[in-house]
């Protein structure tokens, strides 16, 4: 099946704050196609100062909490940067990267959709892992 793949207008860099690219990775997560049993905890992590930008880290937190266990077993990490260009007019978007914990590989929101099984496979791989020990 073809996936369709959804992105929302980022805000310029004039306009960006630390809170401004948090709510709007939120509202980016909110058109991935991921069931509703899925919980998520997103937060900054920090500013970084480069020669040609700034970077923004953020990090979403996942997991499938159940009534009988709350705290779930494993969790998955997807981490975020907002570049802000130094050289490029401040009236243009941020630019937005993310990649899985588990995968050196940086996908573009607006070039790749979300798929849920990317989460189930890093809790998948990191149950066996602990249950190895």
């Amino acid at each position: 099946t073809k996936h369709v793949i959804r992105n929302i207008p980022w805000t310029t860099a004039k306009e960006f704050t630390v809170e401004r690219g948090q709510q709007q990775i939120e509202e980016l997560i909110s058109t991935w196609d991921i069931h509703e049993s899925w919980l998520h905890h997103a937060e900054f992590l920090e500013e970084e100062e480069l020669k040609d930008s700034k970077r923004y880290h953020y990090r979403a937190c996942w997991g499938i909490p159940t009534r009988r266990k709350p705290i779930p077993r494993a969790t998955a990490s997807i981490y975020f940067v907002i570049v802000i260009s130094k050289f490029k007019p401040d009236t243009i978007p941020v630019e937005v990267f993310y990649r899985l914990e588990s995968s050196r590989l940086i996908r573009r929101p607006e070039q790749c959709q979300f798929r849920e099984k990317w989460l189930q496979d890093i809790i998948e791989n990191k149950i066996v892992y602990i249950e190895r020990l």
